[in-house]
């Protein structure tokens, strides 16, 4: 069947609405953005009270100050509905990016006005010109003391010519604003009070959407949402025709030609500030949420019966790493964690794909380990304290990337664009070590406030454990960020660890003589009091190779020596480490057990005999 286009039906403007998708570099402001043009819309009351960055919803993101999973907001201005879409800025979500472009008319590129363009700005400005969209770019953080705004366009503008930006979108409007004091202004001398004029430039430059009121309906699915509730629940926007409650809709896809399916439309929703509203009908450029429909999927189309025809959609990015979630069966398992077994793991890894398209789950030929992949190892990193929140309880191997092969049967693996920022006392440190990762230098040059920036080609494998390393190297100072560069042959072998790990030799509970005696091995990871099992890795060693101690070990008591001697030991204070820090530590014959209350590393096989004829063998 011809598409409405080709029947040379006039396509119509929606002049009421805008639908605007606003994408950025990690931390240069978006979500903040997005809360003052709530405000300022009215969306809150007076005198209600408002978090920070309300539009970060999941705990997590609140905690680390980053935008997880893309959001959908609607604000009112002079009669005209803006759906604003708050996108993630760091490189392992990407994939949200990708998908909710094809909901919007334009994009409002945000460029710190210090910070300058990055490499995610780089990465998602590119997906906003391959889709032909006009961009806005205003220049957030103006009132930093060290901002650099009028340095900050150059370089944005020269970011456009790189990605071959064609003139219209050269020609480009900059708006100057300060999220956090809720301002924005067009011209430099003059300061803003408010965000009206960005209100306007959305208006005048954002083009409506356009589409055929009159044909038959058409909705491409660019995001799903999940509610325990009502399930899934599809969200995108109204390209063609109408779409109304009950009603009978086909299912077809791009990339699936055979897929065919009726279903009904229950509810329909549209966005109204933060909340759904529930709506009888939705018409052309209208961004809808629908809910009722089991089995639909991103990049689903909805269709009349008497037209279906799909909206092409790109595919999805493949995965670049992966670990195993195995079942927790240490000598500990099952006293902290609710959900313990392989079928409330494998339940909870499945339902995660109800809402991350960018994840796989396959289950292996040992029904207790469960191979997980994803785009990065902070995007399996937030899996991982998500289900330990919940309560679940279980083991997780080291990170390892995903190879491919080529026509010719040659190994590539994924390879990353490393932009290193760091001060020029360090340079020399950094780039040894991440030429011995195996990374290529392909540029240096001079940041501003006495910084090196450093850009490395680097396998994916050589970073995975750097960043720790990293910050201890540059003494927290150093800026390091990475984004996927496709495919690569394979660099070598890469060694993650210098250090080996202080292992315990025996169960029981850490005493402070047994403790004392190991420090001088090593770094502590563990106190006195501490529960620990055969196996366990209780510390991190001075020298390459593994060494073993007995920490549960108390002093033999004698006429002369006192228990109360041992409270005169001094214990140098054990080294906390974060997940993040536990996942780049552990080696790969180790393994992570993840529990609500506790991080523990182990070695995969705990008895010691048996771990030295493994290693004999190998």
């Amino acid at each position: 069947m011809p598409n409405p286009a080709e029947r040379g039906i006039m396509n119509q403007k929606r002049e009421d609405i805008r639908n605007v998708a606003i994408i950025a570099h990690v931390d240069h402001g978006k979500t903040t953005l997005v809360d003052e043009l709530l405000k300022q819309s009215g969306v809150f009351r007076a005198n209600q009270e408002v978090d920070e960055r309300v539009m970060d919803s999941n705990a997590i993101e609140k905690e680390r100050g980053i935008t997880i999973l893309s959001k959908n907001t609607a604000v009112m201005y002079k009669d005209t509905k803006i759906n604003i879409i708050d996108t993630p800025g760091h490189a392992d979500f990407g994939g949200e990016v990708e998908r909710v472009l094809k909901m919007v008319n334009g994009v409002i590129l945000v460029v710190d006005a210090f910070e300058g363009t990055m490499p995610q700005t780089k990465f998602v400005l590119r997906k906003a010109l391959e889709l032909k969209l006009p961009v806005i770019c205003c220049i957030n953080k103006i009132d930093r003391p060290e901002a650099r705004p009028n340095e900050v366009i150059d370089e944005v503008l020269e970011l456009f010519m790189d990605l071959d930006a064609d003139d219209s979108q050269l020609d480009c409007p900059f708006v100057f604003a300060s999220a956090k004091a809720g301002t924005a202004t067009l011209d430099l001398e003059k300061p803003g009070t408010d965000m009206i004029p960005l209100f306007e430039t959305i208006l005048d430059y954002i083009p409506a959407p356009e589409g055929d009121p009159d044909a038959g309906t058409q909705v491409l699915i660019s995001t799903i949402d999940y509610n325990e509730y009502v399930g899934r629940i599809g969200v995108g926007k109204v390209d063609n025709g109408t779409i109304c409650v009950n009603q009978d809709v086909v299912i077809v896809n791009h990339h699936e030609p055979d897929k065919m399916k009726k279903v009904k439309v229950s509810k329909l929703y549209e966005y109204s500030g933060l909340n759904k509203v529930e709506v009888k009908e939705a018409t052309i450029g209208s961004i809808v949420a629908i809910s009722g429909i089991t089995d639909i999927h991103i990049g689903d189309t909805l269709c009349s019966p008497e037209n279906p025809v799909s909206i092409p959609f790109q595919k999805i990015s493949e995965p670049t790493i992966a670990i195993h979630f195995i079942i927790n069966d240490s000598p500990l398992a099952g006293q902290e964690g609710k959900f313990v077994t392989s079928r409330h793991i494998r339940e909870r890894l499945f339902r995660e794909l109800n809402t991350d398209v960018s994840l796989r789950v396959e289950e292996t030929e040992n029904t207790d380990s469960f191979k997980v992949s994803g785009r990065g190892e902070l995007h399996l990193s937030v899996l991982i304290e998500n289900m330990r929140r919940e309560g679940y309880e279980f083991a997780v191997s080291k990170a390892e990337v995903l190879f491919k092969q080529d026509k010719n049967g040659k190994t590539l693996e994924p390879m990353e664009l490393a932009y290193v920022d760091v001060p020029d006392e360090f340079t020399g440190t950094i780039i040894s070590s991440l030429n011995q990762r195996k990374g290529e230098l392909r540029s240096m040059g001079t940041a501003s406030g006495g910084y090196t920036r450093l850009e490395f080609s680097i396998p994916s494998r050589g970073l995975i454990g750097f960043r720790g390393e990293f910050m201890t190297n540059t003494k927290g100072t150093g800026i390091i960020n990475t984004i996927f560069d496709g495919y690569g042959p394979y660099k070598g072998e890469i060694q993650y660890r210098k250090q080996g790990s202080l292992i315990s030799f025996e169960s029981g509970e850490a005493i402070t003589y047994g403790l004392f005696n190991a420090q001088e091995r090593g770094t502590l990871f563990i106190g006195p009091g501490e529960k620990v099992y055969t196996g366990m890795v209780i510390g991190q060693t001075g020298k390459a190779e593994d060494i073993e101690v007995n920490i549960c070990k108390t002093k033999h008591l004698t006429n002369t020596r006192s228990s109360s001697a041992d409270e005169s030991l001094r214990l140098v204070p054990k080294k906390i480490l974060s997940l993040e820090q536990c996942l780049d530590f552990i080696d790969t014959d180790e393994l992570l057990e993840v529990t609500p209350k506790s991080l523990r590393i182990r070695k995969k096989i705990l008895d010691s005999t048996m771990r030295k004829r493994s290693n004999f063998k190998k």
